[in-house]
Formats: C-alpha cells, sequence, structure tokens
C-alpha cells in the first residue's frame, strides 16, 4: 500500500511540475517587454548615417547581425563593402565592426545601453558604456540611434 501511495505522490507531482512549466512558458511567450522583444538574433536591414551636415550619406550598405541573449549579453558586428574604403572610426576599423558585452534596458525612456567588454577597436570602445535609443514598427523591427548628441546615425535591424 506505501508504495502505491507514493507511486501516485510521485505521479501527482511530476503532472504539477509539468503544469507549472507549460505556464511559465506561457508567460514567457505573452510578455510583451520591449526586453522579450529584443531577444534573439537580427540581421541589418538598413543604416543611415548623414555627413556633418546633415545631407545625407551615401553610405555602402554594410552586411550585419546583433544578438540580445536573455541573459544579459549581446553582441553586433557589421561588415561594410570593400567599395567603402576601408572606413574606419571609433566603432569601424578597416570596414570591420564588432563588439560584445552586457546590456540594460530602461522600457520607460526607451534606452538601451550597451557595456563594451570586447571590440575590435579595442581601447577606443572597451569599458564604456554606449547609450542607444531604441523603438520597435509596427512591423516589428528594431530602429536603434545613438543617444549621444553628436552622432547622428540610425540602423534598422529585422529578426531572423
Amino acid at each position: 500500500m506505501k508504495a502505491l501511495y507514493c507511486g501516485a505522490l510521485a505521479v501527482v507531482v511530476a503532472i504539477a511540475g509539468f503544469t507549472q512549466d507549460q505556464s511559465a512558458e506561457k508567460q514567457v511567450k505573452g510578455n510583451d517587454s520591449a526586453r522579450e522583444k529584443l531577444i534573439g538574433a537580427w540581421h541589418l536591414a538598413h543604416i543611415e548615417a548623414p555627413e556633418p551636415e546633415g545631407k545625407p550619406s551615401d553610405i555602402n550598405q554594410p552586411k550585419g547581425m546583433l544578438i540580445y541573449t536573455r541573459d544579459g549579453h549581446m553582441s553586433v558586428q557589421l561588415m561594410y563593402p570593400k567599395s567603402a574604403n576601408n572606413q574606419s572610426n571609433e566603432y569601424v576599423q578597416d570596414g570591420y565592426e564588432a563588439s560584445f558585452g552586457s546590456y540594460e534596458v530602461d522600457e520607460v525612456k526607451h534606452m538601451l545601453t550597451h557595456h563594451v567588454q570586447g571590440s575590435n577597436t579595442r581601447d577606443l570602445l572597451v569599458g564604456k558604456d554606449l547609450p542607444r535609443v531604441y523603438h520597435f514598427t509596427a512591423d516589428g523591427k528594431l530602429i536603434i540611434q545613438s543617444a549621444r548628441p553628436d552622432e547622428h546615425w540610425s540602423v534598422t535591424w529585422e529578426h531572423y
């Protein structure tokens, strides 16, 4: 009798655990927070980087990937075409941009902050916090812009 009771109890515990797991999964899938929308891999759809005078730039569109993980890590890579004359700046070295680290989201202010732990431009970005303004379009695209007043670029990403 005792064995039957223990077996029945094990079944009840297993069913309760399964039901709890399903409920947690539904809660995560049903969560429409900006943080949850960010999670995953994104490919670069378009980048705009106006000239200092405010004129639109004829930037050759790079290829790129952006990744946000649920546990708070991020990674971004952009590769500019060879015709971009091996562009270099604070973010790009010889036509390639890459950084990784952690991130925070302030959903009220629509701000992301990338905490750079590694970058192909090394000392120019490593250890810096890069504030970003973000918003989602009606069709699910992610638009990220610098929060710095001296930077006027805008990047549009699409989920893979």
